[in-house]
């Protein structure tokens, strides 16, 4: 039986289900499916500036080589050739330590040592924290025996195993630079499961990460991001190449929906309606609540997460200005310091292609607070105040080549503590709808490799 599908939202979650439905009706399934975007292109936060021989990312620069499905969907788009590993040998992550940067130790795994000894020797942390460090494998029964059969704050998790220092110098900036959110307040088994089943298995996280390589042997450890060569937003146009220009409406999106006898109905803002079996509703969270309280207002309440806003600022330098830049990956500047910035991001040293011979590239990454501050300024007052916070760590910079800014309200919802039994309340709900689909980064995940999972896997179980 013929199934007709509406997608609300052209972020990637929403692309890749199209996509995904575009193989699968090429494949002989009936199905036809329709995409709104409400703004005037797609792809989301996923964005690339491409100019004179300069890849600045706009928003995510990649994604964690650990998720495959990002790399997988790049593969079969054909762009096998286009992705590439983060230099890893030359990664270094400083942090603002007192006014001054500091490397973090070798081997680290967000705040987690692999191996002890360069925890040691790390000028990064006080000798309270060094004994903190020293003394957690041998805590791994303890710990094991502790760990709470319920969610727990990020802060909490991190404190019981390394402590106060370790939390606000690493912790909580690494996962500001992912989420731009509180650490207090963030849920531990939605934005680090992997860390929290280490501790179910081993109690210590260290032995937990030990055992990891030495299972791993000889064997060299993949790198820890991945990216395409001319940026992530080719993931995005050669998904828009592969699907029908008229399943895509750009400019056009949705006011209302009302789920009736025989299905979906539709208002779009230019007050066509329209019935489709299933709804795919791909929209940021706070436009999706508001689409789903007329349905459901129990599962709409669900929707009420809080977020976090970003602005970024990058910056090309050509080769008879570019500046000498710390080896490495880039910073992390923690609270209490005297700098505006959660981040700041050598492109060009990341990842391999970014900028052209000789040339560097820097973005400055603001969030939560002073993000939103920022949000209402020019793009000029908002690349100064990036070049005046990245002065007070790199000192004086050259005039760049190539400026870009970018604002992204809202972008960023915060998953707070108990946010996997409220998602999980939410799905009951979803459910008893029916021919109803929640994507995007509100949900199971903010990189892209979930977002991409999400998306075909909401396509697929159309035909399952």
């Amino acid at each position: 039986m013929a199934r007709s599908v509406a997608i609300i939202g052209g972020g990637i979650a929403g692309l890749a289900a199209a996509y995904e439905l575009q193989r699968m009706r090429e494949a002989g399934a009936d199905v036809s499916f329709t995409l709104f975007e409400q703004s005037n292109r797609l792809g989301g936060i996923v964005e690339t500036h491409r100019q004179d021989g300069f890849v600045i990312e706009c928003g995510p620069d990649g994604w964690v080589t650990d998720k495959p499905w990002a790399r997988e969907l790049a593969e079969e788009l054909g762009l096998g050739d286009e992705v590439i590993p983060s230099q890893d040998e030359a990664r270094v992550t400083w942090v603002l330590r007192d006014g001054k940067l500091v490397a973090m130790p070798d081997g680290m795994r967000m705040m987690v040592p692999e191996r002890l000894d360069a925890v040691m020797q790390s000028p990064l942390f006080s000798e309270t924290a060094r004994a903190a460090y020293a003394a957690e494998p041998g805590r791994a029964d303890e710990l094991k025996a502790s760990a709470p059969d319920h969610d727990e704050s990020v802060a909490s998790f991190v404190r019981r195993h390394f402590g106060e220092e370790v939390l606000r110098v690493v912790g909580a900036p690494l996962l500001g630079g992912v989420f731009g959110g509180d650490v207090e307040k963030l849920s531990v088994r939605s934005v680090m499961a992997p860390f929290v089943a280490m501790e179910r298995e081993h109690g210590s996280l260290t032995l937990a990460l030990q055992a990891r390589a030495a299972e791993r042997g000889g064997r060299r450890a993949a790198t820890v991001f991945t990216s395409l060569r001319s940026g992530t937003a080719t993931l995005i146009d050669r998904m828009v190449a592969a699907i029908s220009p008229d399943a895509i409406w750009i400019g056009r999106g949705i006011v209302s929906m009302e789920r009736t006898s025989v299905g979906w109905q539709l208002q779009d803002t230019l007050g066509a309606e329209k019935t489709y079996d299933h709804v795919m509703l791909a929209a940021p969270v706070h436009v999706a609540a508001s689409l789903l309280e007329p349905v459901n207002a129990e599962a709409a309440a669900l929707l009420n997460i809080p977020s976090s806003s970003a602005v970024i600022a990058g910056f090309g330098y050509a080769a008879d200005a570019a500046p000498k830049l710390p080896a490495g990956f880039g910073f992390l500047s923690p609270d209490g310091e005297d700098c505006q910035l959660l981040a700041g991001t050598f492109a060009d040293q990341k990842f391999d292609g970014r900028v052209p011979p000789s040339g560097k590239s820097v973005r400055a990454y603001f969030g939560g607070a002073r993000a939103d501050a920022l949000i209402p300024c020019s793009d000029e007052e908002i690349a100064a105040t990036a070049k005046h916070e990245l002065k007070k760590v790199l000192g004086p910079l050259p005039e760049a080549a190539v400026t870009i800014v970018r604002r992204w309200p809202d972008a960023l919802p915060q998953y707070e503590v108990g946010h996997g039994d409220r998602m999980a309340q939410l799905q009951q709900y979803v459910d008893a709808i029916g021919a109803l689909h929640l994507l995007g980064n509100g949900y199971r995940g903010v990189g892209l490799p979930d977002l991409v999972r999400d998306g075909r896997a909401a396509a697929r179980s159309l035909i399952a």
